[in-house]
């Protein structure tokens, strides 16, 4: 990132990581990503003040493992950005911000099959239940952001891992569930929303 994207990037994007939880011993603030916390001289991240934009959290460096929407607010021990995930996990250890969210102009296609075959549904509203919504299966082989920034659950609820999908990234297409993240283990993703910016 070039000096001009940094400094227009700074209004738009503020967060602040904390070594201990409820705010409590080293702490940074960041405008931009960060790789890996280790090399800032963290043990571990244990709590975040997100001031400005959305930002996904990684459990490991170099953006891989688990992911965390952080939108604005408070998140004062690990439970608070793990949230209703079955799998919670201490680690932090790298973050973005997610630079495409638009809450009010977000669309996204799923589809049937890998590969955006089969049939496909087009999704501009948050859903809490993608089956009671009219998908027919509790997997999703292939997506398509047709416009802004989604997080995808793999339980109904906004419960389970979470997967982010961005327009900027893969040019919005993730042909295969192994292209969700590098946690990803399977297709299933039952419940969906847009991205708060």
């Amino acid at each position: 990132m070039n000096p001009q994207e940094q400094l227009e990037q700074r209004g738009k994007f503020r967060m602040t990581v904390f070594e201990e939880e409820y705010f409590q011993g080293k702490s940074c603030e960041f405008t931009f990503e960060c790789q890996n916390i280790l090399d800032r001289d963290f043990r571990k991240i244990r709590s975040i003040k997100v001031e400005n934009g959305p930002w996904v959290g990684y459990e490991y460096p170099e953006f891989q493992g688990q992911q965390f929407i952080l939108e604005k607010g408070d998140y004062p021990c690990y439970q608070a950005w793990s949230g209703n995930s079955s799998y919670r996990t201490e680690h932090m250890l790298s973050f973005r911000p997610i630079k495409c969210a638009n809450h009010s102009d977000s669309k996204i296609t799923l589809y049937e099959c890998e590969d955006f075959m089969g049939r496909k549904f087009e999704m501009c509203e948050d859903y809490p239940s993608l089956q009671a919504m009219g998908w027919c299966s509790k997997e999703v082989p292939s997506i398509k952001v047709n416009s802004g920034a989604w997080v995808g659950y793999q339980f109904p609820g906004y419960r389970g891992y979470q997967y982010i999908f961005e327009r900027d990234r893969h040019q919005g297409e993730y042909r295969c569930y192994n292209e969700y993240g590098t946690q990803a283990h399977t297709n299933q993703i039952q419940s969906m929303r847009r991205i708060q910016q």
